[in-house]
């Protein structure tokens, strides 16, 4: 599916692929864990419809809270465009579902996320996923929820420890440095004519981290260049990431 998405620019993103129930293609990478890697291919097209709904008013984001797939939900968490909160046909909303079947990982991610969530809406049961959690026993999430009531701010960056929130967000904005650098080889230009040389060209103006990937991606994921590094970034992991 992947291939077809990347090869046919005209290729229906949006399209009905289970008609009994509605499903499109974002509804089904949100039905497994296994299958996250295809979201941000989905979210990247210019027609991808995001807030979807199926036949019972389900969008992806409700579809991967409901089921627990924490690694769809955090990649549909990066997507502004993604309504959070929208309920279903029944008036259930995601965080209620998550609540529900005790999902604390799912959670998390959606508190160090920073996008909006709604705890309770005060007598309606079914968006009330604070109220749910006691009501089902569900000690951890209701500590988790009540904490993130009470101090928001300081329950996120907390969160964000524990998941290794500020780890992954500092790898993004390193993978963009990378990409940026390639394209100033790209555009500056060198007198040199072998990709190494052009590499090595432009080294000494960066980062040593960033050196150290470039290098990496350079010489080849066999190489263990990246060693003795203690960081909170995975630098070596980084940058098989963008090999």
């Amino acid at each position: 599916m992947a291939e077809l998405i990347r090869q046919d620019p005209g290729f229906d993103v949006n399209i009905m692929v289970l008609d009994g129930d509605g499903l499109a293609l974002l509804h089904l990478a949100c039905l497994g864990d296994h299958r996250s890697s295809i979201i941000p291919l989905l979210l990247a097209h210019p027609a991808i419809d995001v807030n979807v709904k199926d036949h019972y008013e389900c969008t992806p984001f409700s579809i991967a809270c409901a089921n627990g797939y924490t690694s769809c939900v955090r990649e549909m968490l990066k997507d502004s465009r993604v309504e959070l909160n929208e309920p279903i046909e029944d008036g259930r909303t995601p965080l209620w579902y998550a609540a529900y079947y005790d999902d604390p990982p799912t959670i998390r991610w959606w508190i160090a996320s920073g996008r909006e969530m709604d705890l309770e809406t005060p007598g309606v049961m079914k968006t009330d996923a604070l109220g749910v959690a006691k009501e089902q026993g569900r000690t951890e999430v209701v500590t988790l929820l009540e904490r993130f009531k009470e101090c928001p701010g300081e329950t996120r960056h907390v969160v964000r420890m524990e998941v290794g929130w500020y780890d992954e967000a500092a790898a993004e904005m390193f993978a963009l440095k990378v990409f940026v650098s390639d394209g100033l080889l790209q555009t500056k230009g060198t007198t040199t004519s072998t990709p190494a040389a052009r590499y090595f060209s432009i080294a000494a103006r960066l980062p040593l981290e960033l050196q150290m990937v470039l290098c990496f991606r350079q010489m080849g994921s066999d190489k263990d260049i990246i060693t003795g590094k203690v960081s909170e970034v995975a630098f070596k992991s980084l940058a098989r990431r963008l090999w």
